[in-house]
C-alpha cells in the first residue's frame, strides 16, 4: 500500500492551497458576516480549472477523479466552506452525474460550459416534505410532445440563485412503484417557469446561497432526460455516493482548520506561567483531534480510490461521510473549548468553524442515514 500522493495530486493540492490562502483566507470572515455569495472567489476557482477538475478532457475539463477532488476540497474548505460546498456540488452532483448518466448530446452541450464556470451546476432532490425519505417526492413530470413538463418545489438547493443548470428529480408515473417511478432531468435557469424561492438564513456556510427552487410547468426536451425515466432514484443514490466524498472532504478541511487554530492558540495563550498546550487537558484534546483527522482522511481517500476504479463503494462513502463529519464536529467543539471565552467570540475563527461544521452531519445524507446505509450493507 502506497499512501504517497503522486506528482499530479501534489500539484492539485499545492494549487488549491495557494488559491485558498490568497483568495479565500482574507475574505472568509467578511463574507460570512455579510451572508454574501463569493462571486469573485468562485470566478477565480473556475479560472484555475477547479470547476472542470472531474470533467473529461474531451469536454474541456481536466479529466481527473474523486481522489483529486477530495484533495482539492480539503484545501479549499480549510479556509472557506461556502466556496467549498459550491465547488463540491458543482463537481460531484452536477458534472459527474451528467457525465455518467447524460446523453452524448447533453454532455457536448453542457459539460464544456460547466468546466469553464460559464454555467454553475445545482442539484434538486430534496423537497419540503421529502428529505431523508427522498422517494416520497411530490414533483411531477408529465410526458408531452417532444419532452416533459415539470412542476414542483425543491428545497435546500445549494447555489440556487447562481446556478445556470439544475439536475432535477420528479415522479414520472404517479401510479408506479415507489422509488421506481422517478426521472432525472436537466433544467436550465433560462427555461420558462423556473423561479428562485425563499432564501434560507443559516447558522453556518453563510456565503453559500441556499434556496427553494420552484418549477411551474417547465418544458424539458426529451434529450434532457437522464436514464430511462424511471431509474432516477438509482441515479440519485449513485450520484450521492460521490457527493458524500465531497462533503467528507469538506469536513476534513474544517477539522484541519480547528486543529491548526487550536495548536497555534495553545502555544500563544499562557496561564499559570506556561502555555496552555503544556497542560495535559489541552494536549490530549489536540492529540485526539490530530489522530481523528488522519484516520478520517484515510477513509475519505479509500472511498475516493474505490469510486475512481468503478468498484462498489456505497458503504465506504457512507463510512467516510459518517466518520469525517462526526470527527469534524467533535474537533470544532474542542477547538472552542481550548480557546475558552475567546472561542465564543468572532475575534477568533473557531467560532465560525464551529457553526460551519454542524451542516456536515446533515446534508448529503444525515448521520443517521449513513448509519442506516452502513448497517444494511452489514
Amino acid at each position: 500500500m502506497d499512501f504517497t500522493l503522486n506528482e499530479e495530486m501534489e500539484m492539485i493540492r499545492d494549487s488549491a492551497r495557494e488559491y485558498a490562502e490568497r483568495v479565500l483566507k482574507p475574505h472568509a470572515a467578511a463574507i460570512d458576516a455579510a451572508e454574501e455569495f463569493p462571486t469573485e472567489a468562485v470566478k477565480e476557482a473556475a479560472e484555475a480549472g477547479f470547476l472542470g477538475l472531474t470533467v473529461p478532457e474531451e469536454y474541456g475539463g481536466a479529466g481527473l477523479g474523486n481522489m483529486h477532488s477530495a484533495i482539492l476540497l480539503e484545501e479549499v474548505n480549510r479556509w472557506d466552506p461556502s466556496v467549498g460546498v459550491t465547488i463540491s456540488v458543482h463537481m460531484s452532483l452536477a458534472c459527474s452525474c451528467i457525465n455518467k448518466w447524460g446523453t452524448e448530446e447533453v454532455k457536448e452541450k453542457y459539460l464544456p460550459k460547466l468546466a469553464t464556470g460559464e454555467l454553475i451546476g445545482a442539484y434538486c432532490l430534496t423537497e419540503p416534505g421529502a428529505g431523508s425519505d427522498a422517494g416520497s417526492m411530490k414533483a411531477r413530470a408529465v410526458k408531452v410532445d417532444g419532452g416533459w413538463k415539470i412542476t414542483g418545489t425543491k428545497s435546500w438547493i445549494t447555489t440556487g440563485p447562481e446556478a445556470g443548470l439544475y439536475v432535477v428529480y420528479a415522479v414520472t408515473d404517479p401510479d408506479g412503484r415507489r422509488g421506481g417511478n422517478i426521472g432525472a432531468f436537466l433544467i436550465e435557469r433560462s427555461m420558462e417557469g423556473v423561479m428562485v424561492g425563499k432564501k434560507e438564513e443559516k447558522l453556518g456556510l453563510r456565503g453559500s446561497s441556499t434556496t427553494e427552487m420552484i418549477f411551474e410547468d417547465v418544458f424539458v426536451p426529451e434529450e434532457n432526460l437522464m436514464g430511462d425515466g424511471v431509474n432516477g432514484f438509482k441515479i440519485a443514490l449513485d450520484t450521492l455516493d460521490g457527493g458524500r466524498i465531497g462533503i467528507a472532504a469538506q469536513a476534513l478541511g474544517i477539522h484541519r482548520a480547528c486543529l491548526e487554530e487550536s495548536v497555534k492558540y495553545s502555544k500563544e495563550r499562557e496561564q499559570f506561567g506556561k502555555p496552555i498546550g503544556a497542560f495535559q487537558g489541552v494536549a490530549w484534546k489536540l492529540a485526539d483531534m490530530a489522530t481523528s483527522l488522519e484516520a478520517n482522511r484515510m477513509l475519505v481517500h479509500k472511498a475516493a480510490w474505490l469510486r475512481d476504479r468503478g468498484q462498489p463503494c456505497t458503504k465506504e462513502c457512507s463510512m467516510a461521510k459518517l466518520a469525517a463529519s462526526r470527527g469534524c464536529n467533535v474537533a470544532a467543539q474542542d477547538a472552542v473549548q481550548i480557546h475558552g471565552g475567546a472561542g465564543y467570540t468572532k475575534e477568533f475563527p473557531v467560532e465560525r468553524h464551529y457553526r460551519d461544521a454542524r451542516i456536515t452531519e446533515i446534508y448529503e445524507g444525515a448521520t443517521d442515514i449513513q448509519r442506516l446505509v452502513i448497517s444494511r450493507h452489514l
